[in-house]
C-alpha cells in the first residue's frame, strides 16, 4: 500500500462513500447510546480531580498530586497508540473489548495500595478512556455529510456531560464513601457501556479490511506523520484546540485544592461539575452552527470567552466568581472543540481515527502540561499565578487562531 493511501487521500476524493459499504441509518437512539457511552467512557479520567484531597490524605505523598497529570499522559498515550486502529480494524469489537479492559483498570486502581501504583493504574485507566475517541470518529462516519456537525455535537454534549458531571458524581461519591469506592462504582458503569454498543452499534471496518489488506498497525503509526505534514488545518486546530484545554485543565486541575483553601470540600468542587454543564448547550448549537456557517466563527467566540472566563477567576476569585468563570470557561471550549472537529474531520473521510489521534492527542498533551504547570503555578504564586497562566494560554489560542485564519494552503 502506497504512503499516499495510509497518509489519506484528498477530501475531495475521500468524501465519496464506497459502493459496497452503504452508511448505516443513523437514528436518535444509536445517537443517545453513543453520547451517553462516550461520556462514561471520558468520565474515567476526571474521577480524580476533586478526590485529589481525598487521596492526598490517605496517600501522603508528593506523587499523589501527579494523579491527575498522568492520567490526561495515559489518555493521550491512548490516542496515539491505541485510537489509529479505529482506521485497521472492525470497530464495534475493538470499542466494545476497550471497555471490558478499562472495567478491569478501574479494578487496578480501586485496590491501588501505594501511591506508585496509583499512579501505574491511572496511567492504563487514562489509557484505555480513548475508547471514547473511537466512537466520536465513527459517529461522524456513520452521519450524513450534510448533518456531520450536528450529530458531532450531540455525541460531544455527552462527552462534555462525562467530564462534568464526573467531577459531581466523584465528589459526593467519595465524600460519603471515600475515593476508592468511586473506582470501584466505574466498574459495572463500563461494563454498562459495553453490553449497550454490543447491541447497538453496527460493525464497521476500515475501507480495504474486508479480507484483511488494510494497512498494518506500524503503517498506520507512521502515517500519522504524513498526515500531520499534509495538513496545515489539522496543526493550527490542534494546537489552537490544545491552548484552550490547556487553559480548561488548569481550572479543574487546581480548583478543588482552591476551594478547599478557602474551606470547601470535595462535595461542593463535584458540584461545579452541574454548574459547568451549562456548556453542554455548547455542543449542539455550535455543531449546527458549524454546518451552516461554517466553523471559524464559534472558535473565535470560544477563544474570546476563554479569555473573559480567566478575566473573571483572576478579579472575583471566590466561590461565586469560580462558579462564574466556571461556566464561562466550559461554553468556551466546548464551543471550540465541536468546530475544530468539524474542521478536522472534513479533511480526510478514509483517515479520521488517525486525524482524531494527532487533533486530540495533541489536544490532551497539552492539557496534562496545563495541568503540570498549573501546579507549578500554584505552588509558586498561589491562585493568582494559575490564573495568570490560565489567561496566558487563552490569548495564545487567539494568536495561533489569527494564524489559522490567514488564506494559505491547509
Amino acid at each position: 500500500m502506497s504512503d499516499t493511501i495510509l497518509a489519506g487521500a484528498p477530501a475531495r476524493q475521500a468524501s465519496q462513500p464506497s459502493a459496497q459499504t452503504p452508511r448505516p441509518v443513523l437514528g436518535n437512539a444509536l445517537i443517545l447510546a453513543m453520547a451517553a457511552t462516550t461520556g462514561l467512557a471520558v468520565a474515567n479520567i476526571y474521577y480524580n480531580q476533586p478526590m485529589l484531597g481525598l487521596i492526598e490524605t490517605s496517600m501522603p505523598s508528593g506523587l499523589t498530586a501527579l494523579v491527575p497529570t498522568v492520567t490526561q499522559l495515559g489518555y493521550a498515550l491512548g490516542l496515539f497508540l491505541l485510537v489509529p486502529l479505529g482506521d485497521r480494524i472492525e470497530r464495534r469489537g475493538l470499542i466494545v473489548l476497550q471497555f471490558l479492559l478499562l472495567a478491569v483498570a478501574l479494578v487496578l486502581a480501586a485496590v491501588a495500595p501505594t501511591p506508585a501504583l496509583l499512579l501505574g493504574a491511572s496511567l492504563v485507566l487514562g489509557a484505555l478512556a480513548t475508547v471514547a475517541q473511537q466512537i466520536v470518529p465513527f459517529a461522524a462516519h456513520l452521519a450524513p455529510a450534510e448533518r456531520s456537525g450536528a450529530v458531532i455535537g450531540k455525541v460531544m454534549a455527552g462527552l462534555l456531560c462525562g467530564i462534568l458531571l464526573s467531577r459531581t458524581l466523584a465528589g459526593f461519591v467519595a465524600e460519603h464513601a471515600g475515593w476508592r469506592a468511586m473506582f470501584w462504582l466505574g466498574v459495572p458503569l463500563a461494563l454498562i457501556a459495553a453490553a449497550i454498543l454490543r447491541a447497538m452499534l453496527p460493525t464497521s471496518r476500515a475501507k480495504g479490511d474486508h479480507h484483511g489488506e488494510g494497512p498494518r498497525y506500524a503503517q498506520l503509526l507512521a502515517s500519522l506523520w504524513h498526515l500531520w505534514r499534509r495538513h496545515r488545518a489539522l496543526r493550527l486546530a490542534t494546537l489552537t484546540q490544545g491552548l484552550l484545554f490547556a487553559a480548561f485543565s488548569a481550572f479543574w486541575s487546581i480548583l478543588a485544592l482552591r476551594l478547599a483553601q478557602v474551606g470547601q470540600g470535595a462535595g461542593v468542587a463535584g458540584l461545579f461539575g452541574v454548574i459547568g454543564a451549562v456548556g453542554i448547550l455548547a455542543a449542539p448549537m455550535a455543531g449546527h452552527v458549524a454546518d451552516r456557517r461554517g466553523p471559524h466563527a464559534t472558535i473565535v467566540v470560544g477563544v474570546a470567552l476563554m479569555v473573559v472566563a480567566w478575566i473573571i477567576a483572576m478579579t472575583f476569585s471566590g466561590v461565586a466568581g469560580l462558579a462564574l468563570a466556571c461556566v464561562v470557561l466550559d461554553l468556551a471550549v466546548q464551543s471550540a472543540l465541536i468546530s475544530h472537529q468539524h474542521i478536522v474531520y472534513a479533511l480526510d473521510q478514509g483517515a479520521r481515527a488517525r486525524l482524531n489521534t494527532l487533533f486530540m492527542g495533541g489536544m490532551f498533551l497539552l492539557g496534562a502540561a496545563g495541568s503540570a504547570l498549573a501546579a507549578l503555578a500554584w505552588h509558586g504564586a498561589a491562585w493568582t499565578g494559575v490564573s495568570v497562566l490560565g489567561l496566558a494560554l487563552g490569548v495564545g489560542a487567539g494568536l495561533v487562531n489569527w494564524l489559522a485564519r490567514r488564506p494559505q494552503e491547509a
